[in-house]
Parts: C-alpha cells; structure tokens; sequence
C-alpha cells in the first residue's frame, strides 16, 4: 500500500519539481466536505494516466460530527508517481485544507516546504474557535516554513454554480470538486473520466451533475488562468513502467470479495455470503451483493451470531459459506466458530480489523487481533489463520482460505486490516487459467464396512488429510448427526468418553498442523545475516522501503513477510535462526512477536504501534538505524552487506526498489 521517504531525493525540500519521482498529496476536511470521494476521484484519474499509486482514508467514526470540530476532519492521502509505489507515503507535499480544524489535525505531518492549499471562505472567527486557534494561523506567520496558496474556495465555488441556481448552502456542496478541479490541473490529469462519472451519479438529476462539472472545470480553469506567483504551477508526473496486462484499481475489500468468489469457483461451489454491518468489514457484504451472476448469495442477518450460523448452514447444505466482521463481531462469533470447527466444515472467516477493544477505533487501523484468530475460542480448538500484506495481495489469500477450508474441511480465518480494506493501489487482473482448480468432492455412497462386511457410512472416517467427508443433506442412505457436542471419533454419534475426546482432539490439532503451505521465502535480502525484520499483514509496505532504504546504505539487514500465520511455513523456524536479530514491527501490543517466540524459540524484538495509523517508513528506518548504530566492534555502527550482494537497480525503480524483491503478490498462492 504506499511510499516516499520523507527526505527522498527526488522532492526537494523547497517544492516540487516539474517532474517528480513521486508526490503525497493530502486532501482533508470536516466529514461533510466529501474529502473521500474527492480522494477517490483523484485517485481514478491517477491510475488513469498511469502512475503507480497508493492510499490511505482517515476518517472519523462518528456518523456525522460536529462541523468544523478537530474530531470531525475526514482526509484522504495517495502517494502516486513513476516508479514502484509502496506505501501511502509518510509526509505529504501538498495539503488541501478545507477549513482550519483540517490544518491544525495534519499540518504535523506536512514535510517542510511542503505546499498548503487552504479555503481562507472557511477561515471564519467561529471555525477558528472551533479548531482551538487564538489567531488566524493563515495571517500571523506560524505558517512561515510552508508555501501557502490562500484563497477563497468557498466563494468562487458559488460563483461557479450561480447559473444553476442553487441556494449557498447547496453550492458549497461542490467546494469539493471545485477543488479537484484544481487539484487535477496541478497534476496534469485529465476531467473527462470524473465528468462521465458524475453524469452516472446524477442522471436522474442532470442540474445537479451539470452544477459539479461547473465546479470541477472553474477550480481547473482557476490553476489555468490564475497569475499566481511561487507555489502553484503544474507539475507532470510520468507513468510508471509496467508489464503488459489488464490493470484496475481495487481496494482491498474489493479485492477480497473478487477472490472469495474466486475461490468459490475454483471449488466448483455456490458461495453464501452472512454479514452484518461493522465498520470496516461492510465494504465486503455491498461488493459481494452485486456478483449474484456468479452464484453468490448474500445475506444481511439480524446480528453478527445469526449471519456466521446461517454461514455454516449454508456449507453443511454444500455451499461454500463466507462470513465477515471485524474484531468486536468476531467476538460476538465465536461459539458458532467453534461449532464449525467441532462439525468440521467448510468456512471461511473475514476479520477486517480495527483498533480495540470494546468498539474502540471503528475507523482506525490496527493489527490486534492476532491472538483472537489464533487462540481465542473455548476449548482446543485450532483453526488455520492466513493474512494478506496490501489490497492486491487480498485477492490470492482470499482463493488461498477458500483452498484451505474446502479440501481439509474447517473454518479458516483470514486477517486485513483497516488499512487494507479501505486502502487502493492498481492491481494486474491475473490470468485466471494460472489458478489451479481445487474442485470440492460430496460423498455420494457409503464409505466403509460393518463387522459383518455389509456397507456402512462414518462421517468422520477421515483422508490422508485428515479431512472428513463432506455429505449434502438428503443424500440416501448417508444420514448422520451434526451439533456442538463431541463427535465419535467414526461414527459422528454423540461420544464425550476421555479416550474419545482425547482422539478427536488430537485428529483436529493434527489436521491443521498438517495442512500444507509453500515454503517461507525471504521478500529482500539474504537467507541469513545480520537482522531480519519479520513483519505480517498491512506492515509489508513500509516494512520493504524501510529495508530497501538500508540495504542501499550497506546495512546488512533482510525483510521476512508471513501470510500463513497459522500453521506456519514448515521452514520458517530455520530461517528465523539463521538470523542474529529478528525485529518484528506490528500494530499491536507485540502479539506475532509472541507466537514466534512460542513456536520457534527466537529471540524476537518488538516494534510496536497503537495509534491507529499505519507504520511510517521513518520510523522503521529509525528502528533498524538504532540496532546497526548499536553493534559493538564496528566504526559508525554499519554493518555492511558485500557489493555483490547489492543487485543492480532497475530502469524506472530507482527508487532503491532491488531487483530481487518478491512481492506479495507473485509469491505462490498453495492452489
């Protein structure tokens, strides 16, 4: 998902230049200034001219909050350019601030000299009470370290909408085009895509959609016409160079309800979609609803309980069954998981996940629901766990969970993230010949023999797997019982003997430890060395540049990423150990950390964040920077890589991006 360096050579401290490598721009607002679709729209003509690109919604959790509050600022960041793209971005060029309170939450983060474009229509007495300012910080020269472009946005959005007689109130609602308009011009983008769209959006209110085409086209023609000295000038960002291919910009629910349905064909299956409305997972439930063309079936329960047992009917009657939530649904799920792990059947689990506990950050980042996928449910009750690293990488992870729970019978869960739900980047729409089908197989006829060699049935008579059988309802002679409490260890009959209980839970602990995933491969760097940075999840981006970063500099210093959580790659421990230090950056209180030194014995060395917001790439830099400056026995702390370790740079990747690195996205998927 999103990067560029905060000192990266290619932006200079005083402005853009005509042609940059890459540019972070923030849009933000109060959250009724439609600084998502603003962001979004951006970011379809990005991807349109072709630049790599990376984004990250921030947005509040309240429904609507109080106008002009600090609480209440919604913003949007995309870092875009011509070479490979990674992260958002850590500090932005540009910032688009629609009112003071949208200043003040994220000029911190502005890089110096960066640009601000601020709405001085918004600047009034009351906002700037609102945003806890003593004076107009547009006018009293605390602003004197940025280029600052001030002008009245709100006043010439009216203007440009006066033909369309719109009341004041109903025009400001353009403000936000009006500044894409702009935004489009400095970037050299073109209209025509985001005129098409709002055609579309309002085509049964044509004056409306014609009202923000007026608007989108004054803030274009202002940064044409305007006789603006310093700050404002058109800036070209080329495209960035790619392989041949169908390429779309998908966000990672996006993304993962493409390959649930992927996956779902792969296994020959209808799928069954339960969910209910939770902040960040929702995005899956709408975008599955509008694939009902390939046999899919959603369904919005009454609560999180009744939409994963409706999930597990829906598998024990031959469907594949979906469900999705966040951390305090899945919470809310957990006995039903349970029983889809006691009944063993076929269920695939979406955690999207946010800051906790309780509701905690709706709409905040975080990865601590590690240990909730892992152990969190009564009994022994082990599950495979897998996550994706970015958006794109949702899609095969997605077709990986399906693989999974269709041909070892169990419920498998997959782990995003805020970030990589709502985040976008330009994924390549994979060949779909390259997947190899994992057809689901029903028993049709009994299975086994009594003592007197007549036909029987055993529906826990297991493959070499470990895998029951899967049998639909109502198939002749293959009646059998399904529930909660312990099964026979053959027969499925109700059986809570010790030695029973014990068989089963050995079968289902061995079933999941034995499931087979590829090998744990090394995503930049050497097998061995001096650090490795083990990351998981949404932390790849950052992770990577801040590892690419270092080994430009010589720093002996590799980048381990882990989509399997659970069971881990059979190799993983080997390769853990063949590294001095293990430094595991997460969004959480250290929770991989901990199931590392669990299973492996490794000597892991936290990095922690729970501020809701995703790593920046300074912050790894600055971690991994502060080891090497502490190894003994070195002059100025470097530990250095040999040059032919050090892989030529890439035409259109000299950004530091090393010819060597494999992304999420091309590493074997297990189908």
């Amino acid at each position: 998902m999103a990067t560029a360096a905060p000192n990266d050579p290619g932006l200079p401290q005083d402005g853009l230049p005509d042609t940059p490598e890459s540019v972070v721009v923030r849009f933000a607002g109060d959250s009724g200034d439609g600084m998502q679709l603003t962001g979004g729209q951006f970011t379809l003509s990005t991807a349109l001219a072709g630049n790599d690109l990376a984004t990250f919604p921030d947005f509040p959790a309240e429904i609507r909050a109080p106008q002009g509050t600090l609480f209440g600022v919604s913003a949007f960041q995309i870092n875009f350019g011509s070479r490979e793209i990674n992260t958002a971005g850590d500090a932005p060029d540009v910032l688009v601030a629609m009112n003071p309170a949208a200043l003040k939450v994220n000029l911190a983060a502005l890089k110096p000299g960066g640009l601000i474009i601020a709405d001085t229509g918004a600047f009034t007495k009351r906002n700037l009470e609102k945003a806890k300012y003593a004076a107009n910080p547009l006018e009293d020269g605390s602003l004197g370290k940025f280029d600052v472009l001030a002008f009245d946005i709100s006043e010439k959005t009216i203007e440009a909408v006066k033909p369309y007689g719109l009341g004041n109130k109903d025009a400001l609602r353009s403000k936000n085009m009006w500044t894409l308009g702009l935004a489009l011009w400095m970037f050299d983008r073109p209209r025509e895509p985001i005129h098409d769209w709002l055609k579309g959006k309002f085509k049964t209110k044509p004056e409306i959609a014609e009202a923000n085409i007026a608007a989108l086209d004054a803030g274009h023609a202002y940064g044409e016409t305007a006789e603006l000295a310093g700050p404002l000038k058109q800036v070209h960002v080329d495209p960035v160079p790619s392989d041949p291919g169908l390429y779309r910009t998908v966000t990672g629910a996006e993304a993962v309800s493409l390959g649930l349905v992927a996956g779902a064909q792969l296994a020959e299956l209808p799928m069954f979609f339960g969910g209910y409305p939770i902040t960040p997972a929702s995005a899956i439930l709408h975008h599955l609803a509008r694939l009902k063309e390939f046999d899919v079936t959603t369904f919005q329960a009454e609560d999180e309980i009744a939409a994963v047992c409706a999930a597990i009917g829906a598998s024990y009657a031959g469907s594949l069954g979906v469900t999705s939530s966040s951390g305090p649904g899945i919470a809310l799920k957990t006995e039903a998981i349970g029983l889809g792990i006691m009944t063993e059947l076929p269920l695939v689990i979406v955690n999207s996940q946010r800051g906790g506990p309780s509701t905690g950050l709706p709409t905040k980042t975080e990865q601590s629901d590690l240990y909730q996928a892992v152990y969190g449910r009564n009994g022994d009750a082990p599950m495979p766990v897998i996550a994706a690293s970015s958006p794109g990488d949702a899609f095969d992870v997605a077709i990986e969970a399906c693989r999974i729970a269709v041909q070892y019978m169990t419920p498998v869960m997959l782990l995003t993230d805020g970030y990589i739900a709502n985040a976008a980047e330009p994924w390549k729409v994979p060949d779909p010949a390259s997947y190899t089908p994992f057809p689901a197989k029903f028993l049709t006829e009994k299975n086994a023999q009594d003592d007197d060699g007549n036909a029987t049935f055993l529906p826990y008579k297991r493959d070499e797997k470990g895998a029951r059988p899967w049998v639909k309802p109502g198939t002749p002679d293959l009646t059998h019982r399904i529930g909660g409490i312990e099964k026979h260890e053959l027969t499925g009959n109700i059986d809570y003997s010790p030695d029973n209980h014990q068989r089963m839970t050995d079968l289902r602990k061995g079933k999941v430890e034995g499931i087979a995933v590829p090998d744990q491969e090394v995503c930049l760097g050497n097998t061995s060395g001096k650090l490795a940075v083990v990351g998981w999840g949404s932390t790849y981006g950052p992770i990577h540049r801040a590892v690419d970063n270092a080994r430009r500099k010589g720093l002996d210093v590799s980048h381990i990423h882990v989509r399997h959580i659970w069971p881990m790659p059979a190799n993983l421990g080997e390769l853990l150990h063949g590294f001095e230090h293990v430094l595991v950056p997460e969004m959480n209180t250290g929770q991989f950390k901990t199931v590392l030194r669990d299973q492996f014995l490794v000597d892991a060395t936290p990095l922690t964040k729970t501020s809701g917001q995703p790593f920046q790439i300074a912050e790894l830099e600055e971690a991994i920077g502060k080891y090497f400056d502490g190894v003994e026995g070195n002059e100025g702390g470097q530990v250095l890589v040999n040059d032919d370790q050090l892989p030529h740079l890439e035409a259109g990747h000299d950004d530091g991006s090393l010819n060597d690195t494999a992304s999420p996205q091309s590493q074997e998927h297990g189908s």
